[in-house]
């Protein structure tokens, strides 16, 4: 199973996460609004208000959906990150691989 932190503009966490999860690339996600976001873009520096959003897959999928996220995503390089967690429930571990095949 992986874990992909992803940040994006205010109401499009929903858009794109419902479309990964219509195309089983993810079993599911999380999205956390209101997160603050400071960064050097272009020689400047932004201080921006952003979604992030928290993927579920699995690790056979991780491929597919480092190319189809950045096709949904509205930025020019987003924030795609991927994690594996150490340890998980087991059947919430199946359900994931079970979703994403």
């Amino acid at each position: 199973m992986r874990i992909v932190f992803v940040t994006c503009p205010p109401e499009t966490g929903a858009p794109i996460l419902r479309q990964l999860v219509e195309e089983r690339l993810v079993a599911g996600g999380n999205i956390l609004p209101g997160a603050r976001s400071i960064y050097r873009w272009k020689g400047e520096i932004c201080d921006a208000v952003e979604e992030v959003l928290f993927l579920e897959t699995a690790a056979a999928r991780v491929p597919a959906l480092l190319a189809r996220l950045p096709e949904l995503h509205p930025y020019e390089v987003p924030k795609i990150l991927t994690f594996s967690p150490d340890e998980g429930l087991p059947a919430y571990l199946a359900w994931v691989r079970a979703e994403t095949t």
